[in-house]
């Protein structure tokens, strides 16, 4: 794997960055071949003093990402790579139960002990509600208003000016991002 560790209000010290590869290598178990792909950490310290650790990893029929906000810089790197182990497990499961007579996604992924396999039951994938509603015309602010009102995270909308399936969601920052579906 290739680290591309940035700093935002902080120095990337050789100690953090020999941390964050250690760490984040830890991941490689889980493959049966160490991937080729690129990992993105961006590290920022805010003014009062909590460190948010950001972490992407494109590969191949999969994107690994998770952030997290500590006040220790360390403890927050901690707790991102159990977040990337928990989606990547997650994951395999996932696929070995779909996939399991194509082979062709499973054997990215290396065989561990039993534990760490069941780890992710299947109920953790079910469905336990289902909602039908017609999708009324608007535009995103329209969208918006409604899923504030609700006091949801997310809205569902038809978009007005395209007559396309759109979702808004409120971002972790507290503005708004749009989905278009093509």
């Amino acid at each position: 794997m290739n680290y591309n560790i940035r700093g935002e209000n902080i120095e990337v010290t050789p100690a953090i960055r020999e941390y964050v590869e250690k760490k984040i290598s830890k991941l490689e178990r889980y493959f049966t071949e160490t991937p080729e792909s690129n990992v993105n950490v961006n590290l920022k310290v805010f003014q009062d003093k909590t460190a948010k650790v950001e972490v992407t990893i494109p590969m191949p029929h999969l994107v690994l990402r998770a952030e997290e906000s500590h006040e220790d810089m360390y403890a927050g790197i901690d707790l991102i790579t159990d977040k990337l182990e928990r989606q990547i497990r997650k994951h395999k499961t996932k696929v070995n139960r779909k996939f399991r007579e194509k082979g062709e996604f499973a054997a990215m992924f290396a065989t561990l002990n039993q534990t760490e396999s069941t780890d992710f039951e299947d109920d953790e994938l079910e469905v336990v509600r289902t909602k039908r509603f017609e999708l009324k015309p608007m535009d995103s602010e329209e969208a918006i208003l409604q899923m504030n009102m609700l006091g949801h995270n997310f809205y569902v909308f038809t978009n007005a000016e395209t007559n396309q399936t759109n979702v808004v969601y409120k971002r972790h920052d507290g503005r708004y991002g749009l989905i278009e579906a093509h």
